[in-house]
């Protein structure tokens, strides 16, 4: 088992004895704040799959590229490692019921959703603050997760505030006063 020490400066967890404590582990991760993505795909099989992440990042600007991950043991795994393309959706923060609605186990999560199809036959949502169309480049295992490098193909945005996942809960942004913020 892994040690722990709580004092007024925070929680330490130590792994160096090779234990990890995946609750607190976990507990510790969402501390930092992310935003809120579905990530969608047609399976070789013709199924469409769809989840909501926050594990979504850029890689790099030239050629662009962007990754997200997925547990070994998701039910969507074969899915998403079948598809040729994905598409990640960046919600806005009025869209935390359908960044629910993907994050819950279902069937068919599409059905009755109103979606067009892009590349890779991919669904696209009609709502998002930012969608990018990627072509797969590479699915590597790391740990209890596969991760998606992905190459944007074709990227679309809109101007609203961002869907925040932080603490185990949906949230959106506060602007600090202006005297507050260092000039970037």
């Amino acid at each position: 088992m892994n040690s722990s020490d709580t004092t007024a400066s925070g929680k330490t967890i130590d792994f160096t004895n090779g234990a990890v404590d995946q609750r607190t582990l976990r507990d510790a991760f969402a501390r930092f704040p992310t935003g809120v993505t579905i990530i969608t795909a047609r399976a070789e099989d013709g199924k469409c799959e769809g989840i909501t992440a926050n594990s979504f990042s850029t890689v790099s600007l030239d050629p662009p590229l962007v990754l997200w991950n997925l547990r070994r043991d998701a039910r969507s795994r074969l899915g998403f490692t079948s598809a040729s393309h994905f598409t990640i959706h960046i919600l806005s923060r009025d869209q935390h019921r359908i960044a629910k609605h993907f994050a819950t186990p279902v069937v068919d999560k599409f059905e009755g959703l109103s979606v067009e199809y892009g590349l890779g036959g991919c669904p696209l949502l009609p709502d998002y603050l930012a969608r990018f169309e990627c072509k797969t480049k590479d699915i590597i295992p790391v740990g209890d997760h596969f991760v998606w490098i992905g190459e944007v193909v074709r990227a679309r945005y809109n101007d609203a505030e961002p869907l925040i996942f932080s603490g185990g809960r949906f949230a959106a942004l506060a602007e600090l006063d202006k005297w507050m913020c260092w000039p970037l």
